[in-house]
């Protein structure tokens, strides 16, 4: 009898250590995913991270979106570790912001898409329609200045001074003959409410703010950036960071044929590949 209860302690005990083993196991396995924590704006930028959700999840990747309203907030986070990365900034403004910000140490790790800027009116349909001292309203970020400016240059109702091309800013302007007014500068998210306001005369609108406020792009929008113009939005990262094996997934799942198939249906035109 006492053999018989030997064996079957025994027994026990190796079933309840493989049991243990089971489920360590287990919880390794679990442990496996990472976490990435990325930072958008809301639109296209958080809705194109959404449809890439599964994607990562299937490379052990779980990725927890940011949404932000503003431009500011996202390169705070990511300083302050609070991201592993950013994904709704042109090189122009990253670069303004670093040399801005001598505590950002950032690197891009990958082009994604690009919008095109768009000037947007209820009153006229062509820039050439605007009247003489016609208000324009458009981003405080300098940045933007060059990407807008060059637009009207375009379209001949101003001429910039020789030269300075993407840092055009407003003083850059030598030939006004209508007389614009470009002084009104505002909040880039607020633009898209100054438009639906009747504000101005022609509105500037970034085009993540245009979707997301619901423009008609295609009823109001006048003129537009030129695509081969356009620069492209980035996956940011701290400097430390640009090697990371997960940060690598992330860019190459974002350029995925499914992902650009996503933007392409999504989007109809509004925002446009980065090659």
């Amino acid at each position: 009898m006492k053999k018989l209860l030997s064996v079957l302690f025994i027994a026990f005990a190796v079933f309840a250590l493989t049991a243990c083993g089971g489920e360590k196991n287990d919880t390794a396995k679990k442990g496996d995913s990472k976490k990435l924590v990325v930072g958008a704006s809301a639109v296209p930028h958080a809705e194109v991270l959404e449809a890439a959700k599964p994607l990562l999840k299937e490379k052990g990747i779980d990725l927890e979106i940011k949404v932000f309203q503003d431009y500011i907030l996202p390169n705070v986070a990511l300083r302050d570790k609070e991201l592993d990365a950013n994904y709704f900034q042109t090189p122009g403004y990253l670069d303004l912001q670093m040399k801005e910000n001598k505590d950002f140490d950032f690197v891009s790790v990958g082009e994604i898409h690009k919008e095109p800027i768009g000037i947007y009116s209820k009153k006229y349909k062509s820039l050439k329609d605007l009247p003489k001292g016609a208000k324009i309203i458009m981003s405080d970020s300098l940045s933007d200045h060059g990407r807008i400016l060059p637009i009207f240059e375009k379209e001949g109702l101003i001429k910039l001074k020789e030269g300075v091309g993407a840092n055009a800013r407003v003083e850059d302007i030598v030939e006004n003959p209508k007389d614009l007014d470009f002084s009104t500068l505002i909040e880039a998210k607020l633009l898209a409410s100054s438009f639906d306001s009747g504000e101005g005369d022609a509105v500037v609108i970034n085009t993540n703010y245009a979707l997301e406020g619901g423009i008609d792009i295609g009823k109001y929008g006048i003129a537009f950036e030129g695509q081969d113009v356009v620069p492209a939005n980035l996956v940011v990262v701290r400097s430390e960071d640009k090697n990371r094996k997960e940060i690598k997934t992330l860019v190459e799942v974002l350029r995925s044929k499914e992902i650009q198939d996503f933007i392409l249906d999504k989007y109809k035109g509004a925002v446009v590949l980065s090659k």
